[in-house]
């Protein structure tokens, strides 16, 4: 992926699998995605300097800027990027890049997106309050648009901070596969779905449409988490454009890991992923390990799962190139992972 070089604005043909798509789509849902950057950096400048630096700090380091995109797209199938789709994608995106500032915090990061996280460049302190201060602004922007969409995104917070929660507790006596997927529903998949709500609502869609936004949105967001557990192992990085093994770093047991696990894995495996590895060699060690292991084949199936119905979600709506661009989409998060 790509951005524009002055707002950090996603060039939608070079990344996500929308080359393809229909040009006019494209041109409709770039300039929604510029009309939402503005929006971006003005609802979130501040006239103290040290907070506008630090509310802007990942606002400007870009992104895909997925959410919105969702958001853009579900609109396409009725009116299109209207006034309130714009705000409402920009405060999805705005909790989005909230909860980044806090994630930093709690994995101890000290680099996003290619620049110094924000708990490294300042502190922790600093972090977490840029994240409650777009959580504020976000809160704001949907006020405006009616008490339902405002109680829908309290909605949402809530089941990304249940998740959260539950993903720091560990799954205790429950099934860690279902334990896991159930959080990155929460963690991921929720916001993603509410991006396709306020989408779908905001541009007129029906509720049956609404309902197949929102489903999709749950599903692709799961898949979307999977892939990247996918390509965090079985890439390397001059293809995938990361580092390997980040998750081994950071001790966190993604789907092809607890998957190796469920299957009489080597103890060698069992022993490297009891914690986090700090040691390359150990790092690489775990790497061909998975690698060989039937857990990465799980896992692949199981995004081929998600798949398939994310398919279906998408074939009870209308079709159209918005549609076209969402399969488009799904084909790509499967493929990234081949």
């Amino acid at each position: 992926m790509t951005a524009t070089e002055n707002t950090g604005v996603p060039e939608l043909p070079a990344f996500l699998g929308l080359d393809a798509a229909d040009p006019d789509l494209l041109q409709a849902v770039g300039d929604g995605l510029t009309r939402v950057e503005d929006l971006l950096r003005s609802v979130v400048h501040s006239d103290v300097d040290f907070v506008d630096q630090a509310a802007l700090h990942l606002v400007k380091a870009g992104g895909k800027r997925f959410r919105p995109l969702f958001a853009l797209l579900a609109a396409q199938f009725n009116t299109g990027s209207t006034d309130e789709v714009v705000t409402s994608a920009a405060a999805v995106e705005l909790v989005h890049l909230a909860t980044l500032y806090h994630d930093d915090v709690m994995d101890e990061a000290t680099m996003r997106r290619g620049d110094a996280s924000a708990n490294a460049r300042w502190d922790n302190s600093v972090a977490i309050l840029t994240g409650d201060f777009l959580f504020a602004h976000a809160s704001m922007l949907v006020a405006d648009l009616g008490a339902l969409p405002t109680r829908l995104i309290a909605e949402t917070m809530r089941e990304l901070v249940t998740g959260q929660m539950r993903e720091t507790v560990g799954p205790g006596d429950d099934d860690p596969i279902a334990h896991y997927l159930s959080v990155i529903d929460q963690k991921t998949g929720s916001l993603i779905a509410t991006a396709g709500r306020y989408g779908g609502m905001f541009s007129g869609a029906s509720p049956e449409e609404i309902a197949a936004l929102v489903r999709f949105g749950e599903i692709i967001g799961a898949a979307f988490q999977i892939s990247d557990d996918v390509i965090d192992i079985a890439s390397p990085a001059a293809e995938s454009g990361k580092t390997p093994g980040t998750d081994l770093r950071e001790g966190v047991r993604t789907l092809p890991m607890l998957y190796a696990l469920a299957d009489d894995a080597d103890p060698r495996l069992t022993e490297l992923l009891a914690g986090p590895i700090s040691d390359d060699a150990d790092i690489e060690d775990a790497l061909t390990l998975l690698r060989k292991s039937p857990g990465l084949d799980r896992a692949r199936q199981t995004l081929d799962e998600y798949a398939d119905r994310a398919y279906a979600a998408l074939a009870t709506l209308p079709a159209c190139a918005a549609r076209e661009a969402l399969e488009l989409l799904t084909r790509y998060v499967v493929a990234r992972t081949r």
